[in-house]
């Protein structure tokens, strides 16, 4: 039947993101029961889109400009992260959606926020699968010079592609296994790091007081603390996928929950953790830069681990295709949602037999493989650059939507309804607002530096672009048939 617009008042939320705690509606033509995700897929498909090249080697930029209080920075991103994720755990527990946030946004605020997080949140992951396919790409290319590095980035792309195009449990245990040598080596690195800080690793001395020493634990002040978040914050962003991939676990419900409340402590101990145990072994007014040496390489040498740069290079190259691995998975999701929504294509929504969304990961991977050539074809155009850039407060967008979003469900709930949450964001509304004056501050701090004013220009210039299609995209839903979900839920 045709449908109105949708009502972005007090009451919809209550009838329509409420109502239905994992109907059937929620997760549409999905993978069958035994194709889906398991619990162990889902954790790993998290930290695999998280750690990446960004704590290997970037944490050592961190480290020299902020010095062993960067573990500081570290900290106060993953904190403002985890709150976003509770938000976004008590809405997902209620529903479970594989467009996640951005069926939440259109739901809590309208079409024109779920279009607007939507498109920017695939937006972002096609410039990270660009990103991931370059650097990989170069790295086989110095390990193999007679393969160019743009062969090596199109092999990358085809191969992850094909995984993803497989089937959805074919992505999940591709990721499973990646994500393991990572974890594994971040194991290995913490446990035998607080041996070798307490002189109980092999020829180790005590080295705690490299947390003090050499300037002080804040040698540069608390104002590169703090503005070092903005950088360390979108080394986080990515946690939201576990909320996507559980939607399409076997247990959504309990997935969710279990994702909101365990990932992001996971994410944060490893990512402080690892910046703790290089800060207390190494001075960081000593620590080489990552372009001489990457931080985890030059510790692991330290510990006396043969052949350390070689196992660190593959770890590191594994941390760049899994990114790559899961990027795929996470922009062709998104866009299959927006689709589902007619806010894309409506082809772009449909599935293979298998529960694919076929024409959202070719799509997905198209937009990146463009992004990439223009990289090798045109590296002085500034388009690749741009692209990077632009990309910079996708975060903050995303994390500002989920919160004003939960905000308005909350509000929007009757007491009945409240009590029976089973994943309830604390001390609400003041965390919401912490959250939002924190995305606002960063900003404010990126303003302060030219880096940091380009990302926030580019990233307004993308928005904007991106709002200029957005009259037309009204009047189509307008005028035409209610999403599939919206429709059953009409006739129900």
């Amino acid at each position: 039947m045709a449908s109105t617009p949708i009502s972005t008042s007090a009451t919809q939320p209550r009838n329509h993101l409420l109502g239905s705690e994992g109907g059937a509606s929620d997760v549409t033509d999905g993978p069958a029961p035994g194709k889906k995700l398991r619990s162990r897929h889902v954790t790993m498909i998290t930290l695999g889109g998280i750690i990446g090249a960004s704590l290997f080697v970037g944490s050592a930029n961190i480290i020299r400009s902020t010095g062993p209080a960067a573990a500081i920075s570290y900290l106060a991103g993953g904190m403002l992260v985890f709150l976003a994720m509770r938000m976004l755990g008590e809405m997902a527990s209620v529903r479970p959606a594989v467009g996640s946030f951005m069926e939440y946004a259109r739901v809590g605020l309208g079409n024109w926020a779920a279009y607007v997080v939507g498109w920017l949140y695939w937006y972002f992951w096609v410039g990270v699968i660009a990103y991931e396919a370059v650097v990989g790409g170069g790295m086989i290319n110095s390990w193999f010079p007679a393969i160019p590095a743009w062969a090596g980035s199109l092999a990358l792309l085809t191969i992850f592609v094909t995984t993803n195009l497989i089937s959805l449990r074919s992505f999940g245990e591709t990721e499973f296994w990646l994500a393991s040598i990572k974890v594994v080596a971040i194991v290995v690195f913490l446990v035998a790091g607080a041996l070798f800080a307490f002189g109980l690793w092999p020829s180790s001395t005590w080295s705690l007081d490299n947390l003090w020493e050499h300037g002080g634990f804040m040698p540069n002040g608390f104002g590169v603390v703090i503005s070092s978040v903005a950088l360390v914050l979108f080394s986080y962003f990515g946690t939201e996928i576990a909320v996507m991939a559980a939607a399409e676990s076997e247990d959504p419900s309990t997935g969710i929950r279990r994702a909101a409340r365990t990932v992001i402590w996971r994410v944060m101990l490893f990512y402080v953790g690892s910046i703790l145990v290089i800060v207390t072994l190494v001075p960081w007014n000593e620590l080489p830069s990552p372009d001489v040496v990457a931080p985890f390489t030059h510790i692991f040498t330290m510990f006396g681990v043969p052949g350390a740069e070689t196992i660190m290079s593959l770890v590191i190259f594994t941390a760049v295709v899994s990114v790559l691995n899961s990027g795929t998975y996470s922009a062709s999701r998104m866009f299959a949602a927006l689709a589902e929504q007619r806010l894309a294509p409506a082809a772009v929504a449909k599935r293979t037999k298998r529960g694919v969304p076929a024409l959202a990961v070719v799509a997905s991977t198209v937009g990146g493989l463009v992004a990439t050539v223009v990289n090798f074809v045109a590296p002085s155009s500034g388009i690749y650059d741009f692209i990077m850039n632009s990309t910079g407060l996708v975060a903050l967008f995303v994390y500002v939507f989920i919160t004003v979003t939960q905000w308005r469900l909350r509000r929007a709930m009757t007491p009945e309804q409240e009590a029976g949450l089973k994943l309830k964001v604390w001390l609400f509304p003041w965390v919401n607002i912490v959250l939002i004056a924190g995305a606002i501050g960063i900003v404010a701090i990126m303003m302060t530096t030219p880096s940091g004013r380009t990302q926030v220009f580019t990233s307004c210039l993308a928005t904007g672009a991106l709002m200029l299609f957005w009259p037309a995209v009204r009047r189509r839903l307008q005028h035409g048939e209610a999403p599939p979900i919206e429709r059953s839920q009409q006739s129900a």
